[in-house]
């Protein structure tokens, strides 16, 4: 690389976000290159890195595939890092195939059991629906959104997709959507880059898909159960505990979990589970479900927190530190020996829509991916969804890459830590990289069910469901293990406590 390239500029200034600038040129390899040093880590690590490929993806304008190997090589980069440190080594060569990552990218619609089929993980009324002067995305996978939403807008018992619509078409987009987060609801107003561009939520939304700081003093070092522990896998010996239910989230633990953590799925007794994402995400994780709105909850919890070194939440913003867990309480908590706080959200945490409630799908529809998506196709379509849910799984990859980041500079540099990640900030990255032109990048193959993929893809292992083929780790690290211990198992079948 040299001093006047595009890259190097960026990163001139190691250890701070990178300035501004032109990514559209940028290869999955400038995108990890250009994050590492963003990040404040050892450049020389970067000589590990092995990636390349140039296979076109799945069929979309956006450059998912550069999104998909980056972020996972990131991920498996930093967790080779780690485990250097750890084993006082060179840090091991770290590849990723650009097929196999774009393929994880669709992981939880490509596992499979014998003789069943997957359900649809989408509710009855989710989709687009023509509004006023425009149209909204609705989410109801859950029954509280599906409650919520019918309740907003006044449906009868047992309403259809037609009486829903019927309703939504006498609303403003904006207006739905507005009353859709202060009910607490999730519907997005279908908009086009300029419409999001000119929104205070869209300026706030950071250029730097990982915001890592320091909140507070704690000594140097690895946690004792990682210097204990066998280093077998990058992670051995550390304990996550992860908070979650959609995608992204808990893609982040099953990834910390492939380096070996041990990590502690924290669900609520009180939401139902979603099995075609439950049995692909739950892989390499126990799992244990907590009422936090009884004693008996808050005691479990304030036990297991004492054990844990890092915890990452994917909850509405707010939810956990209404409940006195906020980063910099657990950071005081921790002073003595450290903590990693990890935080998924929908739109960042600043702006006037930092607390808002959001998914994939919908940050799609309110920030113009879909509209734009739907231009480069051509077929008049008002508005045409990703192949996958690309922010998710990036933003996924990189909590797991903040995550092992900040474990980096607790060992090396001390403190407590705290890690943000958005789909919005995703996204944001995402149409920083450019588009293919017109419909060129919608020449690349998709893949729809196992039988699409190859088989040196796949493994299949005994789950608490029956045999389970699902897509294996795209990562692999010289002379280190890498894959998941534990197989998916129903919620809340483990034991509240530590390995």
């Amino acid at each position: 690389m040299t001093p006047n390239s595009i890259l190097g500029r960026a990163l001139a200034n190691v250890g701070r976000p990178p300035v501004i600038i032109d990514r559209t040129a940028f290869s999955a390899k400038d995108t990890v290159e250009y994050i590492w040093n963003g990040l404040g880590l050892p450049e020389e690590s970067l000589q590990a890195l092995r990636i390349s490929g140039s296979e076109l993806g799945l069929p979309s304008s956006f450059k998912i595939a550069d999104l998909a190997q980056a972020s996972i090589s990131l991920s498996a980069l930093l967790a080779a890092q780690i485990h250097a440190l750890r084993n006082s080594i060179p840090t091991p060569v770290v590849t990723v195939s650009r097929r196999h990552a774009v393929i994880e990218f669709k992981s939880e619609r490509l596992h499979s059991f014998p003789g069943q089929s997957l359900p649809d993980t989408w509710g009855l009324l989710s989709g687009l629906h023509k509004s006023l002067d425009g149209y909204v995305r609705v989410h109801d996978s859950f029954p509280n959104h599906h409650n919520g939403v019918t309740a907003l807008l006044g449906c009868s018992p047992g309403v259809d997709r037609a009486e829903f619509s019927s309703k939504i078409a006498s609303w403003r987009s904006v207006d739905l959507e507005a009353a859709a987060f202060d009910a607490h609801v999730v519907i997005s107003a279908l908009r086009s880059y300029s419409e999001w561009d000119a929104l205070p939520q869209a300026r706030a939304v950071a250029d730097f898909p990982i915001l890592l700081r320091k909140i507070g003093d704690a000594p140097a070092g690895l946690p004792r159960e990682m210097r204990e522990a066998n280093a077998d896998k990058s992670l051995r010996g550390l304990r996550v505990l992860e908070f979650s239910r959609v995608i992204a989230a808990p893609l982040s633990g099953r990834t910390l979990a492939a380096h070996g953590a041990d990590v502690l799925w924290v669900t609520s007794p009180n939401l139902p589970d979603l099995p075609v994402l439950d049995r692909d995400l739950g892989r390499g994780k126990r799992t244990v479900q907590l009422d936090l709105v009884t004693e008996e909850g808050r005691e479990d919890l304030s036990r297991l927190l004492e054990g844990a070194h890092v915890i990452i939440q994917g909850y509405r913003p707010g939810s956990l530190a209404s409940r006195g867990l906020s980063s910099d309480i657990l950071a005081q908590r921790f002073s003595h020996r450290g903590i990693v706080c990890a935080n998924l959200s929908a739109y960042g945490p600043t702006g006037p829509w930092s607390e808002k409630r959001g998914f994939d799908s919908l940050v799609q529809t309110c920030s113009g991916i879909n509209v734009s998506e739907a231009e480069h196709y051509g077929a008049g379509e008002p508005a045409r969804p990703m192949p996958c849910q690309a922010l998710d799984h990036a933003a996924g990859y990189f909590l797991a890459s903040g995550v092992q980041a900040a474990l980096y500079k607790q060992a090396t540099e001390g403190g407590s830590w705290e890690v943000n990640v958005s789909l919005a900030g995703v996204m944001k990255y995402l149409r920083s990289l450019g588009q293919f032109s017109g419909r060129d990048g919608f020449q690349g193959g998709n893949y729809t069910c196992t039988a699409d993929v190859p088989p040196e893809y796949l493994e299949t292992r005994s789950t608490g469901f029956g045999e389970m083929t699902a897509v294996r780790h795209s990562a692999l690290i010289q002379g280190v293990e890498v894959g998941w211990d534990i197989m998916p198992k129903p919620l809340g079948s483990d034991e509240k406590k530590w390995l």
